[in-house]
This record gives C-alpha cells, structure tokens and sequence, in this order.
C-alpha cells in the first residue's frame, strides 16, 4: 500500500517539475528580452506575452493529454508522424517556408511562425520503437515502412538544414535501440555510420567548420565569430555567486545575440549567479532522475521504451544547450527546453511531459494485459501498410 502511495505521487512530482521549469522559463524570457523587444517591435512584454500565452497552452495540452490512454498514441504514433513529417516536409518547398537565419526550419501562419523539427523529435519514436521492439514479428514490408519513416525526416531535416536537431534525432533513435530487443551488433554500427555521415556533413559545410575553429579558439575572431562565445563567458563572469539580480544583465544590451533563445543560460547566470545555475541545473536533474524512475517502473515494455526515450531527449538537448553556453562544446542553434523562448519548442515539450504521464499511468495499470498495446499496435501496423 505504502508503494502505492508512492507511485501515486511520482508523476505529480515529476509534473510539478516540469511546471517549476515552464515558470523560470517565463521569468528570464521577460528578463532578457524586454529591452530588445521594446527596441524592435515597441512593446517590452513582446516575447513574455507570446511565452506565457504558449505556456498555458503548453499547460493545458498536458493536462488533456495525460487523460488520453497512452493505448491510442502507440496506436496513432505513426500517423501523427506522418502528419509531422508533412508540415516539415512543406518547410523545404520554395514559396512555401520563409527562410529565417539561412535556414528553411519555419511554417508562417500570419505572425505566428511553427517549426515542425521541435515535434520530429518526438514523433520519430513511435516508428523506432515499432521497428526495433517488434522485429521479428513484422513483414519485411512492415519493417521498410518503419524504416523510411525514419529515414524521411532526417533527410528534409539535412535539407534544411537543422543540423543539431538531425544529430537529437539519431541519438535518439539509437538510444531506443539501445533499450529494445533489436541486435546490439547492428546497433554499433548504425553509430558508426551516423559518426561518419555527421563528420561528413560537417567537413561539406563552411560554417561548420568555422564553429569548430571558433570553438577552438574564439578569441582568435573576437569580433566576428568568437563575439557570441565570449559574451557568454562575461555574461557568466558578472554573474558571480549570487548574480546581479534579475533585469539586471548588461549582456542582454545587445551584446549577447539570441540573449532571450539559444544563450537565455548565458543571462541566466549573469542574473541568477552561480546559484541560480545550480538551481537550474538541478531541476533538469530532477526531472530526468522522475521520468527514468517512472521509465522503470512502468509494467509495460513499450511505454517503459517511450518514457525513458522522451526524457532522454529532453536531458540531451538541455545538456547540449548548456555546454554550448558554457564553452564546451561547439555553437550550434539549439534552445533550452521549457527556459528559451519559442512557441514551437514550448508546445513539443509540454506534448513530450503529457505523454510521458499518460504512458506511465497505462505502463503501471495492473488491470491491463501487458500484450494489449502490442495488439493495437499490429492491428494499426497490419491496416497502414495494406494501404
């Protein structure tokens, strides 16, 4: 009884969370963008309204989505994908997408702008699941189809190009690998391949190549390449231990480009200290620490798969986000989930939190059969590729 109890707390622990998260999130959007927002669009609260009207919805998705039986995800995963992967596929199509920062990632509706890649993230699992966890049982057929919806979307997301967002999704996949069934020699030399077409791509790309130099040596090009790198080094000097209070980043003055996206860290530590880093740090620790405990003690195989593998996710691109702001690893367009702006971003995590709790409360459901999602499953799987 007295376990119970304690799994019945589990998911409001990890959800209040993800909510302490969402709310840091607003706070430092307002605090590193109202100066630039007054400056560019004449309204201060700009970004902090759109963040918090994001926000809700983000808040509100998870609640409706925690009450949906994780049953009619895995067994509508691939169409949502398919939709997903439409919606970024129109991304690439001249006269359709805008190209924003050199790069086609973004969907215009009016003033509100979408991108498709921060939900690939986490629509691709389903197919990876589908196809790793279930191989011995598909058709040939089956297994192409799984196959290709893999492989589709990383080749539009190359395309683009979303670089970093391609490398999230081949981690990811292997990383659900790792935890099916499917045969681990495969698996070494899926990485591999991945190694060398991503080293590839990088060695193709001028700018690649110039992010690694910089990350090198950024003070070698302070003024140009290296300018944003060591702005965010400053922006964590002045930060100190306790920081400089919040509002009070001088970074931000138009010295810290993407002060209130990529590098909203960066004004993070400046604001909030060493302190205010550890406390941020620690809630993503914490978060990741609840998703995998609820990963493991789900009694189905896969919602134990897609839970770890969501959190997975969100972890990996925190880390990435906060050691490129810190020096460690080269620049590259990644945002910190649930702090940096975008609407986009704020909407697919919330969606990746619902589905986590809505996979943990059928994965610990005693009264199910544990072979019940996988009968959807192949009836959904054995339907689409009649089509």
């Amino acid at each position: 009884m007295k376990e119970l109890s304690h799994q019945d707390k589990l998911p409001k622990q990890f959800l209040l969370t993800a909510l302490i998260l969402i709310l840091a999130g607003i706070v430092m959007v307002y605090s590193s963008s109202y100066i630039y927002a007054k400056e560019v669009f004449h309204n201060s609260s700009h970004f902090f309204i759109r963040q918090i009207i994001f926000s809700s919805i983000g808040i509100v998705s998870i609640f409706l989505i925690q009450k949906i039986r994780f049953d009619f995800w895995y067994k509508h995963g691939l169409k949502i994908g398919y939709l997903v992967f439409f919606l970024l596929l129109l991304t690439i199509i001249p006269g359709i997408a805008p190209k924003l920062k050199g790069a086609h990632r973004w969907l215009s509706f009016g003033d509100v702008y979408l991108q498709p890649g921060e939900f690939i993230k986490y629509t691709l699992l389903f197919p990876a699941i589908y196809l790793f966890d279930s191989f011995d049982k598909l058709t040939n057929k089956e297994r192409l189809n799984y196959a290709l919806s893999l492989l589709f979307p990383l080749m539009v997301l190359t395309v683009q190009p979303d670089f970093g967002t391609f490398s999230i999704c081949i981690l990811v996949i292997a990383f659900v690998w790792f935890l099916s069934s499917f045969s681990r020699k495969f698996l070494y030399g899926f990485i591999s391949t991945g190694l060398v077409f991503a080293i590839a791509l990088i060695f193709i790309s001028p700018y690649r190549i110039q992010r690694i130099l910089t990350f090198l040596d950024p003070w070698k090009d302070p003024q140009k390449s290296g300018f944003q790198i060591i702005q965010s080094y400053l922006a964590f000097a002045n930060g100190g231990i306790f920081g400089k209070g919040i509002g009070n980043s001088e970074e931000k003055l138009f010295y810290l480009p993407e002060a209130h996206n990529d590098f909203i860290f960066s004004v993070t530590g400046e604001e909030w200290g060493f302190v205010g880093i550890v406390f941020v740090v620690g809630i993503f620790i914490i978060l990741t620490y609840l998703g995998f405990k609820m990963a493991i003690r789900s009694l189905k195989r896969p919602n134990m798969i897609l839970i770890a593998s969501v959190i997975f996710t969100i972890a990996l691109q925190a880390f990435l986000n906060m050691g490129v702001v810190l020096g460690l690893l080269p620049t590259k367009g990644l945002n910190l989930p649930f702090i940096s702006y975008g609407g986009s971003s704020i909407l697919s995590n919330c969606f990746a939190i619902g589905l986590i709790l809505s996979a943990y409360k059928s994965g610990s459901d005693n009264s199910d059969n544990s072979e019940q999602s996988e009968q959807y499953a192949q009836s959904e799987q054995r339907e689409q590729t009649q089509e």
